[in-house]
């Protein structure tokens, strides 16, 4: 059997601050297949982001990946590689989207300039190839009039320009892995319909592996194969994409999905989850979430439940999981 194109296992990632050690990622394990599209969805502070970065290795001081923790891309141990040897595979095997593409451009150079500089930064080819090859990924986003695209300032785009310009610069080298940080969330409807189609069908057409980084259920539901819920720096419950969505099993999950307006009776109050997310520097023992839960008992209040197997690939970390439609396998 192939191995998965990225492998997460155990990974944790602490920040040292006033009020100790904060575990923002707390022994998360995950994989992605070739082609496939994971989607990483909680609410804010639950670890999503810092897992993307994580898999780039871009965390910086005073941010710590655990001694265990282990992150293949391809086979190949990211954790502990040489700053050198990473730089070597962003662009080119690796790549990531963040949710503000002026993060990607600079302001002050053409579109052209930034392009032809990712690819010649990674293969030897001439400049004339290198414009070919950018004209060709601005097409490929759906960004008319490439040529004259291409002699353009970031500033002279709309923000869904934008967003395609960092998009087709991260898909230039059609790495192995794209890591997507909330890439539309900044972005109207209408516009982020067609660049989750243009992704998704990219995705299909090259191979790439995508680890979608979201809060939003729907643009989860209309992109991803699987989906990983994450809640206080921990993964509760993860699954296929229709799994997760139409049975969760977890009551954090079973909470976030029937908070969606579409979920609701027209004129009734929308149902939502009691309380806040709680700060890592004061998580309560044991569940994280049962301060929150309405099934929560004594024994949740003890300590973290292990990761429970279902059937169809399943997993979830609950103690009184939904289990109306599940047996566990």
């Amino acid at each position: 059997m192939s191995h998965p194109v990225l492998e997460v296992k155990n990974l944790s990632v602490s920040f040292g601050s006033r009020e100790g050690a904060l575990t923002a990622v707390n022994d998360i394990s995950f994989h992605v297949d070739r082609g496939e599209v994971l989607g990483l969805v909680g609410e804010s502070g639950s670890g999503k982001s810092v897992t993307g970065l994580a898999i780039l290795g871009l965390i910086d001081a005073p941010g710590r990946i655990g001694a265990n923790s282990s992150i293949r891309l391809d086979g190949q141990e990211l954790v502990g590689m040489p700053e050198h040897e990473l730089r070597r595979l962003r662009g080119r095997k690796l790549a990531m989207i963040f949710q503000d593409p002026m993060t990607t451009l600079n302001p002050v150079l053409r579109i052209d300039t930034q392009m032809i500089e990712a690819v010649t930064a990674h293969e030897n080819v001439s400049e004339r190839a290198a414009r070919a090859r950018a004209r060709e990924a601005l097409q490929r986003v759906g960004i008319p009039s490439p040529d004259e695209r291409l002699l353009a300032y970031p500033h002279q785009f709309s923000g869904g320009m934008r967003q395609r310009v960092a998009i087709a610069i991260a898909l230039l080298h059609r790495p192995a892995l794209l890591v997507a940080d909330e890439p539309t969330t900044a972005l109207d409807v209408t516009i982020q319909a067609q660049i989750i189609s243009e992704v998704q069908e990219l995705a299909s057409q090259t191979g790439t592996a995508m680890v979608w980084v979201t809060h939003d259920l729907s643009v989860v539901a209309g992109l991803a194969d699987r989906v990983a819920v994450m809640y206080a720096g921990r993964i509760v419950e993860q699954g296929s994409v229709v799994d997760v969505l139409e049975r969760p099993l977890h009551p954090y999950a079973h909470g976030l999905i029937g908070s969606v307006p579409s979920r609701n009776k027209r004129g009734s109050p929308l149902a939502q989850i009691p309380g806040m997310t709680p700060s890592l520097g004061r998580l309560p023992p044991g569940c994280a979430f049962h301060p929150r839960c309405p099934r929560a008992t004594d024994i949740c209040r003890g300590e973290w439940p292990e990761a429970t197997a279902y059937p169809g690939g399943r997993t979830a970390r609950c103690y009184h999981p939904h289990l109306e439609n599940e047996v566990a396998a």
